[in-house]
């Protein structure tokens, strides 16, 4: 919707973008965030880096692997140095968890921690693909709603596992685009809009991502948002790719909202050929 201003056009673009930019949140668990792109703390060449990143890409959560990254061990140096919990949403994962007694056991050690609840649960089958155990994901899920962890969970790209999982008690669902780290981008556009459509909690993409236009895709599918490391990390410039995800993030968001044209299957002149001279 144009707002009525006083001024030159331009100006009041800018200043229409910006209310709706605000207006654009999201919530997950009742928490809520401006922001639909959450990064990862892993594979960055030092802390200074991935902040500097994280800054980048304006990302308001970041995830951290409880086994590998340090958040309590005060005599080495920790990420919470670098990225401040006060200012960004720490998300704990389980990443490196092959069953639900470890994935369980450490989102428990998490909350000792640094009391966190909101968490992300992913239970990986086998080291080469790196595809979730839905079965033991599912389990998992069910023991941490019940300890009243909110768990948003990586997941296969298949609606009906999307909705038992929300079933269950997960508060988002993150069905992968591609095998993680993998870059290969959203393999399955189908079934990713499926779960889209019949989700009642927000969908994240989480892995595959490989470069802008991948988190782009994501967000014209009507995801709420996506979820990516190694994208960013191994980029040759982590901080340009950063600001390079946010940037395609917030275009795939309002390409999503602005309704795309319908497909043809031949040419319509955007001119009319009627009336030609």
């Amino acid at each position: 919707m144009w707002h009525s201003l006083t001024a030159t056009p331009w100006k009041s673009y800018i200043l229409w973008e910006a209310v709706e930019l605000s207006a654009d949140q999201w919530s997950v668990a009742g928490r809520t965030f401006t922001s639909r792109l959450i990064v990862g703390t892993g594979k960055y060449k030092d802390f200074e880096q991935n902040a500097a990143a994280v800054e980048a890409s304006g990302a308001e959560i970041v995830t951290v692997a409880v086994r590998r990254v340090n958040v309590s061990d005060p005599t080495a140096p920790m990420l919470t140095d670098y990225i401040d919990p006060k200012k960004i949403t720490y998300l704990p994962n389980t990443a490196g968890c092959f069953n639900a007694d470890d994935a369980i056991r450490t989102l428990r050690l998490a909350r000792e921690a640094g009391g966190w609840d909101l968490v992300k649960l992913e239970v990986l089958g086998e080291a080469k693909t790196l595809y979730p155990n839905m079965r033991e994901t599912l389990d998992a899920t069910e023991v941490l709603a019940k300890e009243g962890f909110l768990p948003m969970v990586y997941c296969v790209d298949d609606p009906i596992a999307a909705k038992q999982l929300e079933d269950a008690g997960a508060v988002a669902v993150m069905p992968l685009g591609a095998p993680i780290g993998s870059g290969l981008g959203i393999q399955n556009r189908v079934t990713i809009r499926l779960i889209v459509e019949g989700a009642s909690v927000p969908v994240l993409v989480d892995a595959g991502v490989g470069t802008a236009s991948d988190a782009a895709v994501a967000m014209e599918l009507g995801c709420d948002g996506v979820l990516m490391n190694t994208a960013i990390a191994e980029a040759k410039d982590p901080i340009r790719m950063a600001r390079a995800m946010k940037l395609a993030v917030e275009a795939g968001r309002d390409a999503y909202l602005s309704g795309r044209m319908g497909l043809r299957k031949y040419a319509d002149p955007s001119s009319p050929l009627a009336g030609l001279i």
